[in-house]
């Protein structure tokens, strides 16, 4: 990408966070039988649960391991053992669908290595042949629970996201707050009334209950040979506790990690229907305008994680806040009024920014290679008030001036 376009997209987008800190999302148009308050459809419940028997044959069709395939090298199509799988690909497709077929196919192990980013995590990685099972194994089962998904769920589903999660929290915060209605003596505008439970599942991928989880998929799936392949892939992971744990960093865990606490999203909008709740992943946040209501919230909450789910609340991830304190979610520091890049997500990216710079100076790098590799950084940052931020960095690159002082 060349400099005077980056400088243009930036100068373009400048003004986006404070255009988006407080606006509505866009408006969608909802089914006829949802309830856009709770979130959910009410036509279950009301009628026999559908269930599914004959999934298999078209899991291991040739028409879905080879959309599968196109799905697993996406954004990898020059990686190594993406070009030597497709070199053979007609071969290799077929003696997948012949192991799924007869049910010889077994995962190869998971490559193990950690990642700071800041926090320490174990990600165990897949052979590829295996990923490309996954997707055809999410192909299949994903339209199945896709729409037993509430809304106000936002990880690793289409048109969710982040950036989506922000803004209905920015919609939620505008609710309960009767639309930035001040405590007595406010400090300023953002003293807002209302408080938030944030909350964190302790360990929660490390915790996944295999039993629990077999018996949620299959109250919607009869088909044997599915949860026959299921179990193959659970208990491909070598846990520390028998019968438990995913590991980070699988497409599959990924999405049992939403068809399980799926269930604490029904249990938070039927059984204690709390209105303005939000998940992603294992976090999640429920606002109200008082926080005696809230501490029932979490009790309730925690109770049905032990006994239902066998998961608990980090407690010292789980705090009810005042609104007008900010609140940490999703990488940033959101207040009523405007939002903040959380300090760690800051500091890091200001440490490897004046390391790139210095190997700007020497010619290690061009300007061309730190842009592209700010792109993803910008998309983060704009979505909060940084344009002093992001102007010096352009500044930096442009002018090759001293680094960035780190905070």
């Amino acid at each position: 990408m060349n400099l005077l376009k980056a400088v243009a997209r930036f100068n373009a987008n400048s003004d986006r966070a404070n255009l988006n800190c407080n606006r509505n999302p866009q408006n969608s148009k909802s089914k006829k039988d949802e309830n856009p308050e709770l979130g959910i459809t009410q036509v279950i419940g009301h009628h026999k649960m559908k269930t599914y028997n004959n999934l298999y044959g078209e899991l291991y069709s040739f028409k879905n391991l080879e959309l599968a395939f196109k799905k697993a090298k996406k954004r990898k199509s020059k990686r190594p053992y993406v070009k030597e799988f497709e070199a053979n690909l007609l071969n290799e497709l077929n003696k997948l669908k012949q192991e799924l077929e007869y049910q010889t196919y077994k995962p190869q192990q998971l490559k193990r290595f950690i990642v700071r980013d800041p926090k320490t995590r174990t990600i165990h990685a897949s052979s590829f042949r295996d990923r490309v099972v996954y997707h055809a194994l999410v192909n299949i089962i994903s339209p199945i629970f896709e729409k037993r998904f509430i809304h106000d769920s936002y990880a690793s589903r289409i048109n969710k996201g982040t950036h989506n999660a922000i803004l209905r929290f920015d919609k939620f915060k505008r609710k309960v707050s009767n639309n930035g209605r001040l405590v007595k003596n406010a400090k300023d505008n953002n003293s807002v009334k209302g408080y938030i439970l944030k909350a964190d599942i302790r360990h929660y991928f490390e915790t996944v209950d295999h039993e629990v989880l077999l018996n949620v998929l299959e109250r919607r799936i009869k088909d044997e040979r599915v949860i026959w392949l299921i179990k193959q892939i659970l208990n491909n992971f070598d846990i520390k506790i028998a019968g438990k744990g995913m590991p980070l960093g699988n497409l599959t865990s990924q999405f049992f990690a939403n068809i399980y606490l799926n269930e604490l999203d029904y249990f938070v909008k039927q059984e204690i229907r709390a209105r303005y709740y939000i998940r992603y992943v294992d976090d999640f946040v429920i606002m109200h305008q008082q926080k005696d209501v809230l501490e029932s919230y979490k009790q309730k909450i925690d109770y049905y994680l032990m006994n239902s789910l066998k998961l608990k609340l980090h407690s010292d991830k789980s705090k009810i806040i005042p609104l007008k304190n900010g609140v940490t979610f999703l990488g940033y520091k959101n207040f009523y009024y405007y939002r903040l890049l959380r300090k760690n997500n800051k500091r890091r990216f200001e440490r490897d920014f004046n390391e790139k710079l210095i190997l700007l100076k020497e010619g290690v790098l061009v300007k061309d290679n730190i842009l592209e590799g700010l792109q993803g950084w910008f998309g983060y940052a704009i979505w909060a008030n940084t344009y002093r931020l992001r102007k010096e960095v352009i500044a930096r690159i442009v002018n090759l001036h001293r680094p960035l002082k780190t905070t």
